[in-house]
């Protein structure tokens, strides 16, 4: 625990001079239940693509698409799922193929729910800062990113 420029309490994970900081800070009202919340959702995501293909057995999972049905061509998330399934299967090549953000993605989510378990577990609150300079530059660089997997979806990866 660091009772540095932050405060008392304050644990500090990765904090760069000058680039994005991660911090835990004791919760304040109504942190816990929103941690919890994000928790049950990120979990029941992980939970429903580590079961897809049993619920795709049964005609158990969600409608597809919108856009899709719509257009007739994938959007930018399609495709996400079946990349999260075949992770948990530990195909690496099929989720590439199917949503080549999906291993990032997948990486992050449990990431996420494995820092928010410790945030709840120890009533606090995760806090992520990143300077105002580096705000517009990340994200252009996420759409830009989004783009070209959107642009490969269109184009040459399997839908």
């Amino acid at each position: 625990m660091a009772s540095g420029r932050h405060g008392v309490g304050v644990i500090e994970i990765g904090v760069g001079a000058s680039g994005p900081q991660v911090a835990m800070f004791p919760a304040g009202p109504g942190v816990r239940r929103r941690n919890l919340l994000v928790l049950a959702g990120l979990g029941a995501w992980l939970a429903y693509t580590r079961f897809f293909w049993d619920l795709q057995a049964l005609h158990a999972t969600l409608p597809r698409c919108p856009f899709l049905l719509l257009t007739g061509h994938p959007c930018p998330l399609c495709g996400g799922t079946r990349s999260f399934a075949y992770l948990w299967r530990g195909d690496l090549g099929r989720s590439l193929a199917l949503y080549p953000l999906g291993p990032f993605l997948f990486v992050a989510t449990v990431a996420t729910v494995l820092a928010l378990t410790l945030a709840v577990l120890t009533n606090r609150d995760l806090r992520v800062r990143v300077p105002e300079r580096w705000v517009r530059p990340a994200l252009l660089v996420a759409g830009a990113v989004m783009a070209v997997s959107w642009g490969l979806k269109l184009t040459v990866l399997p839908n």
